[in-house]
């Protein structure tokens, strides 16, 4: 509410400011509707799921966000996680965990536990992201090269030898790491 309270008062949401606000929310659109099926997909779940969810988490969000400049939506370091507790515990195991999450966000905010975030040091951060973009890189990059998603269910198996894997015989096979 505090969002749509402070685009009211700005007299942001008055006719003279329509156009811009359809156009922002078009290319709002434009991007955040592929990649939520991007991440649907990779997440198990099925693409149109995806477009579900960006609709309604969109609309909450700009509603009930905490401020008309926030920045709010998914990210790709949960396909890692989504995509384990969807293959484990299918798509209602997923919804769960998402009710958790939100539950837990819920809590902390309110007990304010945000300021925490203070300690963790930068180069933990740093470190946590790097881990999630190397196994987001080498979750795909067989795919990328033309060879079959691993079987294996950790890391440390499916980085092993991937040369069983390969199923074409692409211009890129002299280059391929599988």
């Amino acid at each position: 509410m505090i969002a749509l309270l402070e685009a009211h008062r700005a007299g942001l949401l008055s006719r003279s400011h329509w156009v811009r606000n359809i156009v922002a929310g078009l290319v709002v659109g434009v991007v955040a509707l592929p990649l939520a099926m991007a991440f649907a997909i990779a997440s198990g779940a099925r693409p149109e799921q995806g477009i579900y969810t960006a609709i309604i988490g969109g609309g909450l969000i700009s509603i009930l966000g905490g401020s008309r400049l926030q920045i709010a939506g998914p990210t790709g370091a949960f396909i890692v996680v989504l995509a384990g507790v969807t293959a484990k515990y299918g798509v209602s195991g997923l919804q769960l965990a998402t009710l958790m999450a939100g539950v837990i966000l819920l809590l902390m905010g309110i007990t304010r536990m945000g300021g925490a975030i203070k300690f963790i040091p930068a180069p933990v951060v740093v470190g946590f992201t790097a881990g999630i973009g190397v196994i987001i890189f080498s979750g795909s990059g067989a795919l990328f090269w033309g060879c079959r998603k691993p079987r294996a269910r950790t890391f440390i198996k499916s980085s092993g030898t991937n040369s069983e894997r390969c199923q074409t015989r692409t211009c890129l096979r002299s280059v391929c790491p599988c």
